[in-house]
This record gives C-alpha cells, structure tokens and sequence, in this order.
C-alpha cells in the first residue's frame, strides 16, 4: 500500500511540474502573439502612411534635445550672409530717419550715423529676345543655309519662332527631376514666378529634348561606371504606363547612373558586364552573384536588421545564432575603427578580417531547428567570406548605403506622380537623374551645364 501510494505521489507531482511547464509555455506564446498582433497592427497602420517607409521605427525621441546652438566652447562662429560687393550692387535705395519718434512721438530726432544693409533678392521679370537670324543658299549645292546664335535653342521659325530660353529649359529638369515637382506644378511655378505662361505639355517636350540632347554625357557616365574600382547597386519598384517596372541604381565614388527596366540582372550586366572584376557592393539580391568575377562585400546593415526582427520573436536557443552574429558584426566594426585610429596596420586588419569570416563560417555550420534561424545560417553560409570583406580591403564601405541613399529621391518622386507614362519618358528619366545627381557628385552646377547642353554638346565634366 505505501509503495502504491508513493508511486501515486510521484506521478502526482510529475503531473504538477508538467502543468507548470505548460503554462509558463503559454504565457510565451501569449506574449508572443500579443508582440506580433501589435507589430502587425503597426505595420498595418503605417503601410498606409505616405511617409511610412522612411519614418522611424522606434517614433520620436521622447525626450529631445533642445533645438539651436549650444553654450559652451563648441558654440562656433555664428554664420552670415556675406556682404556684397560694389561691384555687384544693382541698385542703391536710401531710408532715411522717420520724422518722429516711434516711441515717444518727439520730432525732434537727431541722425548721428548711417549703416549700410544688403540684400539680395531673385529676378522674377523674364527676358526676352529676339534674334535676327540670316538665311541663305549655298552657291555650289543649293542647300538652304541659316545662321544660328549660341543662346539659340532651336532652329524652328513660323509658327514656331517663339521658344524658351536654356536656362528655363535646364530648369524644368531641376524642378520636375531634382525637385519632384509635377509638369503641373512646372507650370505653376513658371506662372506665379516669373509670369511666364506655358502649358504641361511644354514642360514634357522640354525634358525629353533634353535627355536627348545630353545622351552622349549619359553614355560618357555609363563608361565611367564600368571603369570603377568599385560599385554600389541597388533597385525599387517603378511604374511605367502603369505598369510595373524597376529603377536601378549603380553609384560609384563620382558618378550615379540610373536606369528602369525589369527586375533582372540585365539592367547591371548590360551596364557593367558579367566578367567585370571589381567590388560590388550590395544587399544580397541573388542575381548579383553572376558576376563571378567581381569581389563581393554584402550589406553588413541589412545583415544586422534581419538578426533583429528576428530576436523580436526568437524564444529559448532561437536567440543564440542572432545574438551571435551581432556580436561578431560589432567586432568588425570596432576593429575598422581600430585600424582608422592607427592602432592597427592593414595587415592586421585582414588578417582579424579572415578570422571572423571563420568564425562566421563556423557559427552557422551547424543544423538549426527554428526554421528562420536556418534560413538565416544558410544565407550567411553561403557568403561567409563576403560580410568582412570591407576589413580586408578597408577602402570599399560596409553597407549599401550610398544607393539606399541614391534611391530615396526616386521613391519621393514616384510617390508624387506616381512614374512615368511611357518607356520613351522613362528613359529621360534615367539620363537626366544621372546626370543630375552626377554633376552634384562632381561639385558642379547642373543648372549652368544643363542651359550650355541645350545650346552645343557639352562632354560630362570630369571629376576634381
């Protein structure tokens, strides 16, 4: 009997231990489903906000800093307009001493000095022209001859004799590809600005004559793309005709070229070539490993941001790979900033470079049973070489962060007119971002090269 009951007591208490595991079990799974319920309610709510793919994911800061300058030694010198000189000075206006006192209404005011104040404030009247062009024939072969002035953007007469200026045409690719504005708002702007009508359609035919007129800067651009030690892709979602298509980005140290097309490897290898050899620098898209022969370093950014969604909802051993792989990301980088604060040679720097690439290697060896973790493994595994290859050649970046960067205007733009409405305008599209972005890389002004492009060929400028 008393062994009965001894045998009934330990399954007793088994039975107990077992009941409490199973409920510490569901209060996991309880605070799991209520996480992911308010992650999924979140991710609801901002897929429907217009600014939701570059709003912070955390919200504010709850307890900001305080905005302006700062007390103290790093205060800096206060910045100012910079004088004008007389020789740029249009006009001169005199303000003299009111009659009366603003205060006490005396009139008796004594002037003891005068102060000089600059302004400078943007022309709003347009200019405009008339060119007197001489025509005549060619006395051996008959050919119709007509002069043609250097400010002159078309050679149209009749009915099509009036025509804007370079400058207002380099403007409208500021406005609608620099700015985002609409071909409406172009209008707009022309109309409130400098009183000047013209229709959308003017502002359409402006940007597509001069994508064409600059193609030969934008193939200038491609070739300088394909001759970089180093490249960085990446690509979002377009809309052509209202379909769906791709924007492409390839930025190098000096130049960004764009172009829409599908979502392939054909865009990059028409561009670059699959046999080019140098150092591509991505997010991990899969076509990208076509290019055998170019030395990869994958996104660390990207890296880090998938092991953190995943310890969002990782229980138990399914933290242990996650946690592991940020640790050995924020070694990476304490080691590049060893190396930039010359505590480190470059030998030394590839060599701990090579030595996390092993660890790397061996901490996703093994046979995961959470399948997200596995996931994650084979990914990492299959490049385990390409996440520190920025140590080993400290040169290149460790992110894509330079065509993240690059795609944003894109994105804002396409969020206002939504893309473009044929191939034909697409492809403006891809010269004049370029080009835009371009030049801005180069330090020069796009709007003086663009007005000198609508007039002659103008090479793309080389960079400094």
């Amino acid at each position: 009997m008393d062994a009965k009951y001894r045998e009934l007591e330990a399954e007793n208490e088994r039975l107990r231990g077992e009941v409490a595991r199973l409920e510490r079990r569901v209060a996991e799974l309880t605070a799991t489903v209520e996480r992911l319920t308010a992650a999924l309610e979140a991710a609801q709510r901002s897929g429907k906000r217009q600014a939701a793919p570059f709003r912070k994911a955390d919200g504010p800061n709850p307890e900001p800093k305080k905005p302006g300058r700062k007390p103290g030694d790093a205060h800096g010198l206060h910045m100012h307009r910079a004088a004008v000189s007389p020789e740029q000075i249009d006009e001169r206006y005199d303000a003299p001493l009111p009659r009366c006192c603003p205060k006490c209404g005396s009139r008796h005011v004594i002037e003891t000095h005068t102060a000089a104040q600059y302004q400078t404030e943007i022309p709003r009247r347009p200019i405009h022209r008339e060119f007197t062009i001489h025509i005549g024939r060619c006395h051996d072969c008959g050919e119709r001859v007509q002069g043609r002035h250097a400010l002159q953007t078309s050679d149209a007469l009749g009915a099509a004799a009036s025509q804007l200026g370079p400058d207002a045409h380099a403007a409208f690719v500021t406005l609608n590809k620099g700015l985002g504005l609409s071909h409406g708002k172009c209008q707009r702007f022309f109309r409130d600005v400098f009183g000047m009508t013209i229709s959308r359609s003017t502002s359409v035919r402006s940007l597509l004559h001069t994508a064409t007129l600059t193609t030969p800067a934008y193939q200038q651009l491609r070739i300088a793309v394909r001759q970089s030690a180093w490249v960085v892709p990446d690509e979002t979602g377009w809309r052509v005709g209202g379909r769906s298509a791709w924007l492409h980005a390839l930025v190098t140290a000096t130049c960004t070229c764009y172009e829409i097309g599908n979502r392939s490897v054909e865009i990059a290898e028409r561009l670059l070539g699959l046999d080019w050899s140098g150092t591509l620098i991505h997010d991990g898209w899969s076509v990208y490993d076509r290019f055998q022969k170019a030395v990869h370093q994958q996104c660390v950014g990207h890296l880090q941001r998938r092991c953190r969604e995943l310890l969002e909802t990782a229980t138990g051993g399914a933290v242990h790979l996650p946690r592991r792989v940020l640790a050995l990301i924020d070694r990476a980088f304490e080691l590049r900033r060893q190396w930039r604060g010359h505590r480190l040679n470059r030998d030394e720097l590839a060599d701990a470079g090579l030595e996390l690439a092993c660890q790397l290697e061996q901490a996703t060896s093994g046979c995961s049973t959470h399948t997200l973790n596995r996931r994650l493994a084979k990914h990492i595994h299959r490049h385990a070489i390409q996440w520190f290859w920025f140590l080993i050649d400290p040169t290149i970046d460790a992110t894509n962060y330079r065509a993240e960067q690059a795609i944003r205007p894109a994105v804002v733009n396409r969020k206002v007119w939504g893309g473009n409405r044929t191939w034909h305008g697409a492809e403006a599209q891809s010269i004049l971002t370029s080009l835009l972005v371009t030049l801005e890389q180069r330090g020069y002004e796009a709007l003086t090269w663009l007005s000198a492009a609508r007039g002659a060929t103008v090479p793309l400028p080389l960079p400094p």
